[in-house]
């Protein structure tokens, strides 16, 4: 078995990344733990206080937005157990892809398992793992802006904006910059999301049903493979990686140093919040509307309508007098593009509240919708302002036409009903038609006939279900909801797929609900980049070759020649 490296051998390593190395003391939590290093009662009390906003995570070299990821190692409670078993044992501050390339040659020679953190907003938990080499790719943020652009190696320019940003650049400041020149990108609502993580997963936004996918707006990425090669991919060289890094997952065939996305023209639009409610949480009548509404998504999309949409018992909405209520029913956040007047949402809605109103008369309809000047000025209000920090899985499935307008609306609302479910308006014609450069994305085929990304709801407003910490039987019965929860949409479209970036973690065939038939192409190129798979992750393509046993890796088949049956060691 490989012997974990002594510290004089780290030395030598931190000076070859001119001293980027960081070896963390304690976790970020052990501020709040008596006998821990670096506890300090005042700084415990400004990180409970933080420990529930994402960027607090962001901004540590360790951390991540969901805890049971490192195992609940290290809590902000007292009450609970501290230690650094369930984090990465080093840390490279990578800024050139330069770092990026001798962490990799490290972790290869010495046989230890490497993750990869932006910002560690990741449902999967690709970023973090015990005691590994996490190369840290956040303060990678640059823009430059192009006129038009000439891809690495290319006998041609592609005469339109765009713009090339660092690996480790959140899509905030990407909108933020591009903002200036009355420009944006295909981009998530999030400001803790960054572009690497984004992009590899594929990326839905609520540009997506007008420019497609995040990732057919790319046009060229510089990567550096878990051998130590510095890469350009585009349609011109390296094509299976440029395929591979749009869409094939995140922390499988390389780190993002940077990447060049075509741009547009920001939108004027009119967003906000439309409800079509029931004051009585108990009315029978509700999932049958519910289910009524769902069917209408392809009118939606036939009318480029994007956004967020939630089915609920409980649903919070205002009283009238100033105060809030709940509701049963549906609302959500919904955005049209290239207008400023909020009737021509209004005229949208018309025949779909005329239909409830004739049919169930007892439901209340409400639209808040405001004019926005730009895509930057809606994100300023709508951006993703959900809580981090606790433990929870995540499942969901992408509905087609054929979901949505063959089945019955009462059956679409109990599917709905069981799943808890939402509904992102975040595919349609865009995402149909797309023209990535190169002919296609690795993402799944599925997404080119999708109307929504399906997902789930609970009481944190966020997709998935939340257990308690340092608690098996939890964690347990949580994946045992989530799968429950998604199996009604696999019913509804048993011929769809799912999206990779926002899912249950151990969906039946996963390689092929995420990918497709792209899965064994996508397998080929990773044999290929990364033979001795120092990434590994799960659910990530080509990860059957090794478990996790406890804290470490172990190898799995018996065809490989050498290493044999070795694991990684974890520093723990």
């Amino acid at each position: 078995m490989a012997q974990w490296p002594p510290e004089e051998t780290w030395a030598k390593f931190n000076q070859s990344t001119g001293g980027k190395l960081i070896k963390p003391r304690a976790p970020p939590g052990a501020v709040c733990h008596p006998g821990q290093p670096t506890y300090n009662a005042n700084k415990c009390a400004i990180v409970t206080a933080a420990w529930a906003t994402y960027d607090f995570h962001v901004a540590d070299p360790i951390s991540n937005m969901w805890q049971q990821f490192n195992n609940d190692t290290c809590l902000v409670n007292p009450y609970y157990p501290c230690s650094s078993a369930g984090y990465p044992a080093y840390v490279v501050n990578a800024t050139t892809p330069l770092d990026v390339k001798l962490s990799f040659e490290f972790a290869r020679k010495h046989n230890i398992r490497v993750v990869v953190k932006s910002s560690g907003h990741d449902f999967q938990g690709r970023s973090q793992a015990p005691g590994a080499l996490s190369i840290w790719v956040h303060h990678m943020q640059s823009v430059e802006t192009h006129d038009a652009f000439k891809p690495t190696g290319c006998d041609f320019t592609i005469d339109s904006p765009a713009v090339t940003v660092g690996g480790g650049s959140p899509l905030s400041l990407i909108y933020t910059e591009l903002d200036k020149i009355n420009q944006t990108i295909v981009g998530g609502d999030s400001k803790s999301v960054s572009v690497g993580g984004y992009i590899t997963g594929g990326g839905h936004s609520i540009l997506s049903p007008r420019y497609g996918m995040g990732a057919d707006s790319v046009l060229e990425v510089e990567v550096v493979t878990p051998m130590g090669e510095i890469l350009t991919a585009n349609e011109c060289q390296n094509e299976d990686l440029f395929w591979a890094m749009r869409g094939g997952g995140g922390s499988t065939f390389g780190v993002m140093t940077s990447v060049t996305i075509a741009t547009h023209p920001t939108p004027k639009l009119v967003a906000g919040i439309i409800g079509i409610l029931s004051p009585d949480l108990d009315a029978p009548w509700v999932w049958d509307m519910n289910g009524y509404v769902a069917s209408q998504f392809p009118y939606f999309m036939s009318k480029d309508v994007s956004g967020y949409v939630y089915f609920s018992e409980n649903l919070s909405g205002p009283d009238g007098n100033g105060g809030t209520i709940n509701y049963a029913g549906v609302g959500g956040e919904f955005v049209i593009l290239d207008t400023e007047d909020i009737s021509d949402m209004a005229a949208i809605w018309e025949p779909i509240i005329a239909h409830v109103n004739a049919t169930w008369p007892s439901a209340v309809s409400a639209i808040s919708v405001f004019p926005y000047s730009s895509l930057k000025a809606w994100f300023d209000v709508w951006y993703d302002k959900n809580p981090a920090g606790y433990d929870q899985y995540v499942g969901s499935r992408l509905l087609d036409e054929k979901a949505l307008t063959t089945s019955d609306p009462a059956d679409i609302g109990q599917a709905f009903k069981l799943a808890s479910g939402s509904a992102y308006l975040v595919a349609g014609k865009g995402v149909h038609n797309a023209k990535p450069r190169g002919g296609s994305t690795a993402v799944t085929p599925t997404w080119r006939r999708a109307i929504v990304h399906a997902g789930q709801v609970p009481d944190t407003s966020m997709t998935g279900h939340a257990f308690l910490p340092l608690n098996a039987t939890a964690r347990a019965e949580a994946l045992d909801i989530v799968n429950a929860r998604t199996e009604p949409y696999r019913k509804l479209a048993p011929d769809m797929g799912a999206y990779v970036n926002e899912n249950y973690p151990y969906e039946p065939d996963w390689q092929h609900t995420f990918w497709g038939e792209n899965y064994e192409r996508l397998l080929e190129i990773k044999r290929k980049v990364d033979p001795e798979d120092v990434l590994w992750c799960n659910p990530c393509v080509g990860n059957d070759r090794w478990e996790q046993v406890g804290y470490r890796l172990c190898r799995i088949d018996s065809d490989y020649e050498s290493q044999t049956n070795q694991q990684y060691s974890m520093g723990v």
